[in-house]
C-alpha cells in the first residue's frame, strides 16, 4: 500500500500510526491488482515475504471479512468491500447520481465512460460504463492512472487549486509541461499522451463541485483507430456539465 501520498506515517503529539496495520492493508492493494485470486506463495513473491508473514496477513484479513478463499484455495477480496467502495462512492458525492449521465454518454457516443478522481497522489476510476464494441479499452474500477501522460491526470493537475497542487508536488509524481496544462485549461478538455496505454486514447473534461474545485474527471477511452475529436468533445463537455450541475444542486 502507497503511503507516501496523504497516509504517511506521522508522530503527532508522541502517537504514530500502526505499521503492523498498514503492512497488513497492504494486502489487500496486491489482491485489489489481480485479475483472479492469488495463492499463498504468489501473495508472498509480490509482496516480498516469507510465506508465514503473508499467510498471518491473510488470514487476519480473513477474520476480519476482507479476504475470503476460493474453490481452488486462492485467496480474493470478499464482496464485503463492495459495501464500502459503495459507502465512500456516496460519501464522495458520486454515487448512483452520476450513474446515468455515464449511461447516456456511453449511449450517445458508443464509447466507454469513466470518472476518475485523485487518491493518494494519483488519479483512479472510480465509476465506469462500457461500450458494446468488441474492440474497446479494459480498464476496471480501481485502475490508477498517471498525472503526467493520462487524460484525466492532465486535467486534474491543470484545474487544481494551489493546495492540492502542493500535496500532489510532494506525492513525486511527474506532472504534464505546463503547455499541456495551459492548453487542457483552455480546452476544458485534455488527451492523453498515448505512452501509457499503446493504441488506446482518452479524451478527458473536469467535473466541479458546489464550491467551484475540480474534484473529478469524466472520460472516454477508445481505440486510437476510433478517435476522432469534433464527434466526442461535445457529447463528453454536454456529460460533464451535467455532473457539474448535479454536485452543485443545479441540475433538475
Amino acid at each position: 500500500m502507497d503511503t507516501s501520498y496523504s497516509n504517511r506515517i506521522q508522530e503527532q503529539n508522541g502517537v504514530r500510526s500502526l505499521s503492523t496495520v498498514i503492512k497488513t492493508l497492504a494486502v489487500l492493494d496486491v489482491l485489489a491488482a489481480s485479475p483472479r485470486g492469488m495463492r499463498l506463495p504468489e501473495i508472498a513473491a509480490a509482496m516480498e515475504l516469507s510465506r508465514p508473514t503473508a499467510y498471518q496477513r491473510l488470514l487476519t484479513l480473513i477474520e476480519a471479512g476482507w479476504v475470503e478463499q476460493d474453490q481452488e484455495m486462492r485467496y480474493r477480496l470478499s464482496m464485503h468491500a463492495c459495501r464500502f467502495a459503495g459507502a465512500a462512492l456516496e460519501q464522495a458525492d458520486l454515487g448512483t447520481r452520476v450513474q446515468p449521465v455515464l449511461e447516456a454518454l456511453v449511449a450517445k457516443v458508443k464509447e466507454t465512460a469513466s470518472v476518475a478522481i485523485i487518491d493518494r497522489g494519483l488519479p483512479f476510476i472510480v465509476s465506469r460504463v462500457e461500450s458494446d464494441s468488441l474492440l474497446r479499452a479494459e480498464q476496471k474500477i480501481g485502475t490508477t492512472m498517471s498525472l503526467e501522460g493520462s487524460a484525466s491526470g492532465r486535467i486534474l493537475t491543470a484545474f487544481a487549486d494551489e493546495p492540492t497542487l502542493a500535496r500532489l508536488r510532494q506525492s513525486g509524481e511527474p506532472f504534464a509541461s505546463e503547455e499541456i496544462l495551459a492548453e487542457a485549461r483552455a480546452n476544458g478538455y485534455a488527451i492523453s499522451s498515448g505512452y501509457t496505454h499503446s493504441g488506446v486514447i482518452a479524451l478527458a473534461a473536469p467535473v466541479f463541485d458546489l464550491n467551484g474545485k475540480c474534484f473529478a474527471t469524466l472520460s472516454l477511452v477508445l481505440p486510437e483507430t476510433r478517435f476522432d475529436l469534433e464527434t466526442l468533445k461535445r457529447p463528453l463537455l454536454e456529460a460533464a456539465g451535467e455532473m457539474t450541475s448535479i454536485q452543485q444542486g443545479r441540475h433538475r
